[in-house]
């Protein structure tokens, strides 16, 4: 089978939340379990970190990788969705899968008799779990998908479970309020597995996660109570500088403030990693730190990508996300901000609109999914906000229109949903 016939495959004929929205997501690990029986329960052949929460788990789990890397063991890193190349989501110290792996194993797939009829993202975790193994991974850092307890990479028992935080999203699938996400997120929290939460401010959303670890005889560490990261700034370059408790001042290539955040949850997990007798070094944890980008391929998270005029991509696309990075949008330095913006239309759009700058010039548009919301429409429910600007078609119009009418002094952002950034990047290579 050729690569691309696979990939049509995946993408066409299976059913997928981020092509469909409700109809392509399969809640349950019935699917799951039957396919990491036919590929012989593969991830029991290394260690694995798992990963949830509503923000910040791909640059925990990317931070977590580098740091293993640096150790000098061999990593797998399992994160979704992708941004230009399906096979982005399945890396080996951070170079990715090779096509003849992902059409081999689709067509071994539909010779064989299963009966099962997974989703695309089932499908796409057994081949990561199968590919880890072939691989001889020490570690594999794996990602969930959507939620945690029904989430088709539960079906592993972690030497470590991580919860960056909770808010409100996906509510059509886990729950309208803080506790019943919180309920669904828990659901990765093994038996006698330590689990480290990164925020859990409400009350509600905390008590889930200590009854849970309770019941399950799991050592909890809440990294918001003891903050290893104590300061932050930022460097000339635009690196953040974070000092630390028991690492000194720690350079990290993720520049978002929002990263404070993220990386003191990762400090945790690597503190958690080393009581449990993984050797981890002080100078690797600074490397991983500085040169994640470059130890596993990750993009998009405040990415400066430009100078005069400044510009910046970032993925955040939920309430949650915007209300730290709305924040570090007003406080840019620059005369005037240009913002090409767009969504998947399931998001909880108006919160997020209201919290956007009302002083920049917005370039409404829409990527080339059905889930993404009509540039149009965006407009209209801006306008409500009292944010102004014209449509486009197509990501490619708006940012090369926000370019062209940038001045060297300005920035130019674009976001808003990972779709937006996967068209541009597709563009600009």
């Amino acid at each position: 089978m050729k690569y691309q016939d696979a990939i049509n495959y995946l993408y066409n004929q299976l059913p997928a939340f981020e092509r469909q929205g409700a109809s392509g997501y399969k809640p349950g690990l019935g699917n799951a379990i039957a396919l990491d029986d036919w590929t012989g329960n593969p991830h029991r052949a290394y260690r694995c970190i798992h990963i949830a929460g509503t923000n910040g788990k791909g640059s925990v789990a990317n931070l977590l990788a580098a740091t293993l890397q640096a150790s000098g063991y061999r990593v797998g890193l399992f994160t979704s969705p992708h941004l230009v190349d399906f096979r982005e989501r399945i890396r080996v110290n951070g170079k990715m899968i090779d096509k003849r792996s992902v059409s081999h194993f689709v067509e071994r797939w539909l010779k064989s008799d299963q009966s099962c009829e997974p989703s695309f993202f089932e499908l796409t975790t057994a081949l990561a779990f199968e590919y880890f193994k072939k691989q001889k991974v020490d570690f594999a850092v794996i990602e969930v998908g959507l939620g945690g307890r029904l989430d088709s990479s539960n079906i592993i028992t972690p030497i470590l479970s991580v919860i960056t935080n909770i808010s409100i999203d996906h509510t059509q699938f886990l729950g309208n309020t803080l506790a019943e996400i919180a309920s669904e997120k828990a659901g990765i929290i093994k038996p006698r597995v330590p689990v480290v939460i990164g925020e859990a401010y409400k009350s509600e959303v905390r008590d889930v996660f200590e009854r849970t670890a309770s019941e399950c005889h799991s050592p909890i560490v809440v990294a918001q109570d003891s903050p290893l990261v104590t300061n932050a700034s930022h460097n000339a370059d635009g690196t953040l500088l974070l000092t630390t408790g028991n690492y000194g001042n720690i350079t990290c290539q993720l520049s978002g403030d929002y990263q404070v955040k993220n990386a003191n949850t990762v400090l945790h997990a690597i503190a958690m990693l080393r009581k449990i007798g993984i050797i981890i070094k002080e100078k690797a944890v600074k490397q991983a730190f500085a040169h994640v980008c470059q130890y596993t391929g990750f993009m998009a998270r405040w990415m400066v990508v430009g100078k005069e005029p400044t510009v910046i991509f970032d993925a955040g696309h939920n309430a949650g996300a915007w209300e730290i990075q709305s924040k570090q949008l007003a406080n840019l330095k620059c005369d005037k901000l240009h913002i090409v913006l767009g969504f998947s239309a399931d998001k909880d759009i108006d919160t997020v609109l209201g919290m956007m700058p009302k002083d920049a010039i917005y370039y409404f548009t829409q990527a080339q999914s059905s889930r993404s919301m009509k540039a149009q429409d965006l407009q209209a429910l801006a306008t409500k906000h009292g944010l102004e600007g014209e449509t486009y078609s197509k990501v490619t119009l708006a940012y090369k229109a926000a370019l062209k009418a940038a001045k060297p002094s300005d920035a130019v952002f674009v976001g808003g949903s990972f779709y937006v950034l996967g068209d541009l990047f597709k563009k600009l290579k």
